[in-house]
């Protein structure tokens, strides 16, 4: 079946991440980045600071390919991974929409509340104990020009996914596959099971090789990966 992947950022991040993963997906499926304001293109517009405000942001940017896709399913890691979850009931609300499947990476269940916090911290030791949680840290933030651009999207992601408080939703009815690195020390499997309580739809965790942002490592696999889950839906 063919299927649009709308991809939402984890925090930092824009939508030129995942454009590259167009040329990785198998033909059918259709990969739409989701660019927040504050980066790229949309650098002059105010950043969000909390989860409400993006997927207002988004809805409007998305709903219309959404609606005339035969399949959407919807990817995110991390913060990406709330705001992909968040993105879907909203999309269920609007209607005309048939969601597939949602992806959430690098994530444990939307009820968890995040225990270590750096939102507060000061750019070095706030830049540290990012990299440190994340076991990453993007090259350009070793430029000190591009740190200082790159810097207040980073703290208003980190603050947005901070004070992220789920609402009471009901159940999504929508299969949910959960994503997580081996390796990673922040996010582990019991973690990545919790949310199979956001659905009455299948839940299935898959664990892939790496750390934390081990989608930055194996793009290709990973898109792939995706891609087979869906057709393995499909073919049920």
């Amino acid at each position: 079946m063919p299927a649009t992947l709308v991809c939402l950022p984890f925090a930092g991040s824009g939508a030129s991440f995942f454009r590259d993963w167009r040329g990785f997906a198998p033909r059918g499926l259709d990969v739409f980045p989701v660019q927040l304001p504050g980066r790229e293109e949309r650098f002059v517009e105010e950043l969000l600071t909390t989860v409400a405000a993006a997927v207002d942001d988004i809805v409007p940017r998305v709903l219309p390919t959404c609606r005339d896709a035969a399949g959407v399913a919807i990817f995110g890691h991390s913060l990406g991974a709330v705001l992909a979850f968040e993105l879907a009931h909203r999309l269920r609300a609007e209607g005309g929409v048939t969601l597939v499947r949602l992806f959430v990476s690098g994530s444990p269940g939307p009820a968890t509340v995040r225990e270590i916090r750096a939102s507060s911290l000061a750019d070095s030791e706030f830049l540290a104990q990012v990299g440190d949680l994340a076991g990453y840290s993007h090259p350009a933030l070793e430029n000190p020009e591009l740190r200082e651009l790159l810097l207040p999207v980073v703290r208003a992601d980190v603050e947005m996914h901070e004070n992220y408080r789920p609402p009471l939703h009901p159940p999504l009815d929508v299969p949910i596959t959960a994503l997580r690195g081996r390796d990673d020390h922040l996010v582990g499997a019991a973690h990545a099971a919790e949310w199979a309580a956001t659905t009455t739809a299948e839940t299935s965790v898959l664990e892939v090789d790496g750390g934390h942002m081990y989608l930055t490592e194996h793009p290709h696999a990973l898109v792939r990966l995706l891609a087979a889950q869906l057709s393995d839906q499909e073919s049920r």
